[in-house]
């Protein structure tokens, strides 16, 4: 097990290297001047030329990477050009809505997967395997903002159950929290529910043809225990490495929703970012979002050895 983590710890490290330089590359060949964008249209070249050399834009390249790698392993993200107070504030102010959001999208995605996928593959063929195909089908082309504005005009404009956006934070209660990221997260999992319901019948589906299935049917368990006890387990291996990958995209998401709902997160936050070229903050969120990706990555190749040993077998 010591070198299955070490060769994933390994690929891990060796990845956000390389995503930090082609982060940073990247916002480097952006057009345009970031001194000059805060200063205004109107400053004088001696004025930008001042800021930019406050900002560290005067020095080569790789000497802006290396002190931005050194700040990253130390905590310190610097300043934000715009707000003018320091990154990891702003970022740690904001991830405190934007991580519950997606772990809460995440735990709807799972559940209204899981019931939908299961339930389908035992009516293989039949109405009810037809029917929520059928609906999945739909949550797959549903794109998440226009669902979100069709939760607002409901919940919020004619039942007026939920407020049509904003967090007052969570000193107002975990509750109260809770019920104003609620609709966000169910715009951001409707979709990813769908997909993952497919993906999920078609794997219970696969594994209950095997023989140990119909062994314990001969020894007459219940359909519901053999689904739910046997099938679904030796049926995750497909279904974990795609909730891996929709974490990472609810993240992703997260900026679009938030905008919609008015959520002061993490997604709000890059937003204004670009458009302000608060190129600092950017870079920072880009990459700790890709980070995120990455180690969710990271701890679905760690599940694999734990659902399935033969995998880990396999990789010493």
């Amino acid at each position: 097990m010591s070198l299955f983590l070490f060769k994933r710890i390994l690929t891990l490290v060796a990845t956000l290297i390389a995503t930090s330089v082609i982060v940073f590359l990247v916002l480097e060949i952006l057009p345009g001047n970031a001194a000059q964008m805060l200063m205004g249209a109107d400053a004088s070249p001696d004025a930008v030329a001042a800021l930019a050399t406050k900002l560290g834009l005067d020095q080569p390249a790789w000497t802006r990477y290396w002190h931005w790698v050194a700040g990253l392993l130390t905590g310190d993200l610097g300043n934000s050009y715009a707000y003018g107070s320091p990154v990891s504030e702003l970022v740690l102010e904001r991830l405190s809505l934007t991580i519950p959001l997606a772990v809460m999208a995440m735990g709807l995605t799972t559940v209204l997967a899981l019931i939908v996928g299961v339930t389908a593959a035992a009516r293989h063929n039949k109405l009810g395997d037809v029917g929520l195909m059928g609906l999945a089908q739909v949550g797959v082309a549903i794109p998440n903002f226009w669902f979100a504005i069709l939760l607002i005009l409901l919940f919020s404009v004619k039942l007026q159950w939920f407020s049509a956006g904003g967090f007052d934070g969570w000193g107002e209660g975990v509750g109260a929290g809770i019920k104003a990221l609620l609709l966000p997260a169910l715009s951001l999992a409707v979709v990813q529910a769908a997909i993952l319901a497919r993906i999920t019948r078609s794997a219970v589906l696969e594994v209950m043809r095997e023989d140990f299935v119909r062994t314990a049917r001969a020894k007459g368990v219940s359909q519901r225990a053999v689904l739910w006890g046997h099938v679904l387990r030796n049926a995750m291996i497909p279904v974990v490495t795609v909730m891996g990958l929709q974490f990472s995209e609810l993240l992703a998401g997260t900026i679009v929703v938030e905008n919609v709902f008015s959520l002061p997160g993490l997604g709000k936050l890059i937003f204004q970012s670009i458009s302000n070229r608060d190129l600092i903050v950017v870079r920072n969120c880009v990459m700790l979002l890709a980070a995120m990706v990455v180690i969710v990555n990271f701890i679905v190749d760690v599940l694999y050895a734990a659902i399935d040993p033969r995998l880990k077998a396999s990789d010493l």
